[in-house]
């Protein structure tokens, strides 16, 4: 697939996540992707997978939608009507825990705090040899803060690792503090000022636990020297210098696998 030449579209909320703006600028979803597999991320990008959203990220958007605005909110459940209600009017149970998520954050001044400003804002800038897109939940240019909202199963469940080598929370695991990372460069290089970063986090347990989370800035370190070794790699294969390699797990590589030869039985838990 050949780099694209220049963006000859400009970036908005309508082609945010369209195929030719991933073509064109790197986010922190496609730089993750490109991680797992690079297989799978480039036929995407080429059109020749198509990734369903699942239950879980359109119950994330639910949430989202609820603090972005009364119009959008309404929008979402309009567009996703069969996925929210069954056909007896009543709601699925994911999206009652939702609502119950909902109403936990609106109830709490603080989490509300966290989250005033500007809302969905899209910023772009040239970092690590590429352009970049981020979409802001909320940025507060008069605080100088911005801030993400999550939803996740337990605060404080832990994952192993293996690019942090060792346990970490749900932040680490998802990706959240390199996300956080780029979008505060960015946004020094869009505004020329340093923006400090927040998660608002709610959890689907009955009742939900809730958490506004901040960030030792020596976090950060470790994210950028992370994207500077891996970009080189991904962008040779974004733009078709080098093959791409198949992780041999997920969905894509799955459905389009042919088996060649034999495995070993230790195989199946050392790779």
């Amino acid at each position: 697939m050949p780099q694209p030449q220049a963006n000859n579209q400009k970036l908005n909320s309508n082609n945010y996540y369209s195929l030719e703006m991933d073509k064109q600028y790197m986010s922190v979803s496609q730089f993750k992707n490109w991680i797992d597999c690079e297989a799978k991320t480039l036929a995407k990008l080429k059109g020749e997978w198509d990734e369903p959203p699942n239950n879980a990220m359109m119950v994330g958007s639910y949430v989202h939608a609820a603090f972005e605005s009364n119009e959008e909110f309404t929008k979402f459940v309009e567009e996703n009507n069969n996925s929210i209600f069954k056909k007896n009017g009543s709601k699925y149970a994911d999206y009652e825990t939702a609502d119950m998520m909902i109403e936990t954050l609106k109830a709490d001044p603080f989490a509300l705090f966290a989250m005033e400003g500007e809302k969905e804002k899209i910023y772009t800038a040239h970092l690590w040899g590429t352009d970049w897109k981020i979409k802001v939940d909320s940025i507060n240019h008069e605080r100088k803060t911005f801030s993400d909202l999550k939803t996740t199963s337990d605060l404080y469940k832990r994952y192993w690792s293996d690019k942090y080598n060792g346990w970490v929370s749900f932040v680490e695991i998802w990706g959240y503090v390199l996300q956080m990372a780029v979008y505060r460069r960015v946004l020094q290089e869009s505004l020329g000022n340093n923006y400090t970063p927040y998660i608002v986090a709610v959890t689907k347990e009955n009742p939900p636990n809730k958490a506004v989370i901040h960030f030792d800035e020596s976090r950060f370190d470790f994210e950028y020297e992370y994207v500077e070794m891996k970009i080189e790699r991904i962008l040779e294969v974004k733009s078709g210098k080098v093959e791409p390699v198949r992780c041999g797990k997920c969905d894509y590589c799955r459905s389009t696998k042919k088996l060649t030869d034999t495995i070993e039985v230790g195989t199946l838990i050392y790779e």
